[in-house]
């Protein structure tokens, strides 16, 4: 009987996650405005990458990455919908507080999906980390319209968003060359 490997999905939803997170949080660090370039890359390389992703790792029989990929590709799919459909006309602008609201509510699921990163490596262990400080730190920021830490909260997605890049090409080097090169812990 012969068996086909099937391809590991994680690097590709982690870059398109850890990808599309920096460019984000260079927007909020205030180093650039929010155009089209953020926008795209939600849409496409956040949001339907990590979806293909999550596709695929149900594949696997990974519930973890299903959960994980088809969900953040959801988040960035839905945050560009906040932030362009109002330009379209088809909504209302949203209200900061409920943005905050929002981006707690991703917190709590982030949260609870960096305790199932427990029996994983440590570095799957600090992209969720950073990434429920992330949320936690933007939905406060939201709420209470503190500017500042907002900034602060775009300086800690740069660097989840990097740890998630280091992630996927760890997983593509080590993978590709047969041994660890890159260390995950």
């Amino acid at each position: 009987m012969h068996t086909t490997k099937l391809a590991n999905p994680g690097p590709l939803g982690l870059m398109g996650f850890g990808m599309t997170t920096v460019l984000l949080n260079l927007h909020n660090a205030g180093f650039f405005p929010l155009t089209s370039i953020i926008v795209s890359m939600g849409i496409f390389y956040g949001g339907i990458a990590q979806m293909i992703a999550g596709i695929m790792e149900y594949k696997h029989g990974n519930t973890f990455g299903t959960t994980a990929f088809t969900s953040y590709g959801a988040f960035w799919l839905s945050l560009v919908g906040i932030l362009v459909l109002p330009r379209m006309g088809l909504a209302d602008p949203a209200d900061e507080v409920f943005l905050g609201v929002y981006l707690a509510l991703w917190g709590v699921f982030t949260l609870f999906m960096f305790f199932a990163t427990l029996a994983a490596s440590r570095a799957l262990q600090v992209v969720f980390g950073t990434l429920t400080l992330l949320f936690a730190l933007l939905a406060i920021g939201d709420i209470t319209a503190n500017k500042p830490l907002l900034v602060i909260a775009g300086y800690v997605g740069l660097f989840c968003g990097a740890s998630a890049i280091y992630l996927a090409m760890a997983q593509v080097i080590n993978e590709q060359l047969g041994r660890k090169i890159l260390p995950v812990g």
